[in-house]
């Protein structure tokens, strides 16, 4: 037990004196102020702007400078793409800012979030924000709900003028008017007419460029070619990537065209660029200015691209994920099949006492043995080279049958679908008859006493519509696949024409133009398939 109650004594609060008082620091006030776009009329009141504020700080003997910062022709939707408003918050965590003044709510942030936490992160650091049109000071009790209904508001403008700003964009799309980013281009400038204008030296780069791929040419050999010969890319510098030869090889510009709305914008606020897989309809603009590379080249280069995209690696242990990168130093790496199991064939260097031998050999035996193919043999690349050659020409020995036989197959491939007498226009043709008829019955039902009398014929209308419709499909699949097939035909009679009778060296370059496939049927004999379909039985030299 305690002899004494326990006592509480007052300390009180420390009144500051007259004098300190008189001696209080100015307080460090801040401005900041923002223009929407870069033009000469907005340049114009950033500056006024910016006296303004400078002015109205200095003018008060209770304030001092803490900086005016200031962001020109730059979004508000987004603090992250305004330097100046960042710098701004960097200067408030280290203390050297009290009270920030703003013309408006629209001036600070158009998006309602970043305008909310940034109010209330430097509320915390005791600093204010004083938003002069709407009066509002945010160290005051009831300021955040009038600013976030006030942010919601110029949020919602800034969305509203996004908008129509896509409805502007995409109108203009619609009517084939295309804006090119003539930096980026290679081989393209505006010409005095505003329309893309070729450069020549630069046209016959890109030329070389579509050959050498249809000729077999990765994207890293036309890399190094392009790098060896000291030719300048479209920024002048002398180093190439892969992805801006991509870029020239998959450009329609480069055949004439112009493809509107690859990409879009997800919204105002993000504005993150997603590329346009579908999501939004795309408008392609055909002969819109001269072309560098004729069509049926340009679509050839995408048929090619796609076909070494499409590759897979039969080896799990090469390519765990499916996919293979194309080889293009060997002509046969993509040709050469095993007869057992349809397997690709895989390079492999022998070495025995100091000697190397080339083999080609099935990968499927390579990873997995004898357990999915069983007789598939190895076999010498010498003596594979030759047995091919052979094989190419007693081919080119009849090239007159050979091209004759193309010919044929071009005309089977035109011919049209067994059995269907109606042409496309037809079809057409017919369809359109079939909707008048339809909207005449549907306006007589509606005004009978009894609509049923009109089902039967309805039924018919369109039971023959979609009979009609499944013609049209199949015909345009036909076409479609006629392209294709066609332009395959017309390559293989365009090398056979250009090729000696005879070939004498084995060139990787010759062979990927000449040979679709080479299959290998044992040791002693494969055969040899060339473009255009001829097949050749060869045995084995």
């Amino acid at each position: 037990m305690r002899d004494n109650p326990p006592r509480v004594i007052t300390i009180p609060a420390k009144v500051e004196s007259t004098a300190q008082q008189a001696v209080q620091r100015q307080l460090r006030v801040a401005a900041y102020c923002r223009v929407s776009t870069d033009d000469e009329e907005q340049l114009t009141s950033y500056e006024a702007q910016q006296t303004y504020y400078t002015d109205k700080i200095m003018g008060n003997k209770d304030w001092t400078m803490a900086g005016i910062f200031a962001d020109e022709g730059i979004t508000g939707t987004s603090a992250r793409k305004r330097p100046e408003f960042l710098k701004m918050i960097r200067q408030c965590k280290r203390k050297k800012i009290d009270i920030i003044l703003t013309k408006s709510i629209s001036r600070f942030a158009r998006n309602t979030v970043d305008c909310l936490n940034y109010i209330r992160a430097l509320r915390e650091l005791g600093i204010a924000v004083i938003f002069e049109k709407e009066n509002i000071n945010t160290m005051e009790s009831d300021s955040e709900i009038l600013i976030t209904m006030l942010g919601a508001f110029a949020q919602a403008e800034s969305e509203s003028i996004s908008a129509n700003v896509r409805w502007g964009k995409r109108q203009a799309m619609r009517e084939g008017k295309a804006i090119i980013q003539y930096k980026r281009l290679y081989a393209y400038e505006k010409g005095e007419d505003g329309m893309p204008q070729i450069i020549p030296e630069q046209a016959d780069v890109v030329r070389s460029i579509y050959d050498r791929y249809l000729t077999g040419a990765s994207l890293r050999m036309l890399k190094d070619w392009l790098e060896s010969e000291q030719i300048p890319n479209v920024a002048g510098g002398a180093e190439w990537t892969i992805s801006s030869i991509r870029s020239i090889l998959t450009n329609e510009k480069y055949c004439g065209d112009v493809l509107l709305q690859k990409t879009y914008i997800s919204d105002c606020i993000s504005r993150k660029v997603i590329r346009n897989t579908g999501q939004l309809p795309m408008y392609l603009v055909e002969n819109h200015h001269d072309g560098i590379v004729d069509r049926k080249t340009f679509d050839a280069v995408q048929a090619e691209m796609a076909r070494r995209n499409a590759g897979k690696s039969p080896s799990k242990k090469n390519a765990p994920t499916g996919m293979t990168s194309y080889a293009s130093k060997y002509a046969l790496s993509e040709r050469l099949v095993c007869g057992e199991c349809g397997t690709l064939y895989r390079r492999c260097t022998w070495s025995k006492r100091g000697k190397k031998r080339v083999v080609w050999r099935c990968v499927s035996r390579l990873d997995y043995g004898t357990k999915y193919c069983h007789n598939s043999p190895s076999v010498d690349e010498d003596q594979l080279q030759r047995s091919i050659l052979a094989a190419i020409n007693s081919a080119m020995s009849r090239k007159s049958t050979l091209i004759r036989k193309i010919t044929g197959a071009m005309e089977q491939v035109l011919a049209p679908i067994p059995g269907e007498s109606m042409s496309l226009s037809d079809i057409e043709s017919r369809l359109d008859e079939l909707n008048d008829l339809t909207r005449t019955l549907v306006a007589k039902a509606a005004h009978a006493e009894n609509p049923s009398i009109y089902t039967v014929q309805l039924k018919e209308i369109m039971d023959e519509a979609a009979v009609l419709k499944e013609k049209r499909q199949a015909i345009e699949e036909q076409r479609k696949s006629n392209t294709q097939a066609i332009r395959r035909i017309e390559e293989a009679a365009a090398v056979m024409e250009g090729v000696s009778a005879e070939i004498q060296e084995w060139d990787e370059t010759l062979i990927r133009q000449l040979v679709d496939t080479v299959k290998v049927v044992s040791a002693e004999h494969i055969t040899v398939i060339l473009r255009g379909g001829i097949q050749v039985e060869q045995d084995m030299i």
